[in-house]
């Protein structure tokens, strides 16, 4: 009989534009870059020089701090920039494409035959261990790390979100054939969602299966683990993304570098909204050409409206990123009456507005704040959308106050910052909870390696 876990706290918003399940065909970008940021608390050492010739697979740039971590070219090409900020902080190494899409060669391998330093040393040298993240502290893993245990969710319950069954057809052998290399690394766990029907995830190998049931964020690995097998002290796990299971099966099975994914062009102001098959890292251009509103100002969003970015049509997916989303910047300005219309047609979690009576409503939201940053109001708001086993608004207290003592007490090390999105998305503070867990990380992280 299979595992269910039911997820009864939590809030899914309903936005329009989701995706049909169905592929557009986009040209292949000119331009692809990979961007430091996108893996955290990574310090950077550029090993490339502008001219070079690259294929995929060959090392961008690796971690000073651990050399053998290499972040690889997505493409064959030439190294046409090396981008630095302020302090000649890196912010991204750009490769012109060469069309050919050449990949390093490796030897195709049976991974149950091999063993988990085999798998982690194949990983290290392709550039994949890069998407390995670990907790706590929600960084790029230590290679040298010995996880508990290694976890895979198989859903997202975010707005508007791919869907992975559309994502894993036709890559049904390379899912389990990366499930088997990481299973040899440490036990693995692979989480679905209770509506899942593809065989790949209904009877897979080599891993504990558990189905979830409930609203976002039943699909965070970070939910999944708090219900499962909390991480206690002292302990380590590692997380990655599906579809980079995908990544790590095609480079056992093939014995080449393929990172190709399926991303969603979603969101209210995207016209005809659907799926389509792109590199990491490529220029977003061919990708939103000709396929947005022309109606005002819009907010483009590198990932989903709760945890992703801010970019722009000539910048880069990133390296983590399966969804581009575009919502308003302003909708509508000044509203008659103000808060104290009846708002039939607008979103919220409260009874305020009489939106409400309509659950199953699709809404369009802008990218406006509504309100002022104020002192934090125990309210419990945050408890009603957060279904761990922890008190969100003490633990962001004794983030706030430096108290590490009381961090370690209230769960720091089972978070990470998008387990607080939709605290801040209905925090009425309008505090950057995110960005207040991610500096209690770090903070974290420094006083204890």
């Amino acid at each position: 009989m299979q595992k269910v876990v039911k997820i009864s706290k939590g809030l899914d918003i309903n936005l329009k534009g989701a995706p049909e399940k169905e592929m557009t065909v986009v040209e292949a970008a000119k331009q692809y870059a990979l961007m430091p940021a996108d893996f955290t608390r990574v310090a950077p050492k550029v090993v490339v020089a502008l001219g070079d010739s690259v294929k995929a697979g060959d090392a961008l740039f690796v971690d000073k701090n651990a050399p053998e971590l290499r972040f690889v070219s997505p493409v064959s090409g030439k190294v046409v920039a090396v981008n630095r900020g302020e302090r000649r902080r890196l912010l991204s190494v750009v490769v012109e494409s060469d069309g050919k899409f050449e990949s390093v060669e490796y030897k195709a391998k049976d991974v149950l035959s091999l063993s988990g330093d085999e798998v982690k040393a194949d990983l290290l040298a392709s550039g994949l261990f890069a998407f390995i993240r670990q907790r706590p502290y929600d960084v790029i893993a230590t290679p040298t790390d010995s996880p508990r245990a290694i976890f895979v969710s198989a859903f997202d319950t975010k707005p508007l979100a791919v869907d992975f069954e559309v994502a894993l057809k036709g890559n049904e052998e390379d899912f389990q054939t990366g499930l088997d290399a990481l299973s040899r690394i440490a036990p693995l766990y692979l989480n679905v969602n209770v509506n899942q029907t593809a065989a790949a995830l209904s009877v897979p190998k080599n891993v504990k299966l558990t189905h979830f049931k409930g609203p976002h964020p039943a699909g965070n690995v970070g939910v999944q683990i708090n219900h499962i097998a909390p991480i206690n002290k002292g302990e380590v796990v590692w997380t990655i993304g599906a579809e980079e299971v995908i990544f790590i099966g095609r480079l056992f099975n093939r014995g080449k570098i393929d990172f190709t994914r399926t991303v969603a062009l979603v969101g209210s102001e995207v016209k005809n909204p659907s799926y389509s098959k792109m590199v990491l890292g490529a220029q977003l251009t061919n990708l939103l050409n000709g396929r947005l509103s022309d109606e005002g100002e819009l907010r483009i969003i590198d990932g989903n409206v709760l945890t992703g970015k801010k970019t722009t049509a000539d910048s880069f997916l990133g390296a983590f990123s399966n969804e581009v989303t575009v919502i308003p910047e302003v909708r509508g300005g000044d509203e008659m009456f103000g808060w104290i219309a009846p708002r039939f047609s607008m979103f919220s979690t409260s009874r305020s507005y009489f939106s409400w009576l309509f659950p199953k409503r699709s809404y369009v939201i802008d990218a406006r704040i509504k309100g002022g940053e104020r002192h934090m109001i125990m309210s419990n708001e945050y408890d009603k959308v957060f279904p761990m086993d922890i008190y969100p608004e003490y633990l962001l207290k004794a983030i706030i106050t430096g108290n590490i003592d009381k961090m370690e007490e209230l769960g720091i090390y089972e978070v990470a910052p998008e387990d607080f999105a939709l605290c801040e998305f209905v925090d009425s503070s309008k505090l950057e909870l995110q960005r207040i867990v991610r500096e209690g990380l770090d903070k974290l992280r420094a006083e204890m390696c």
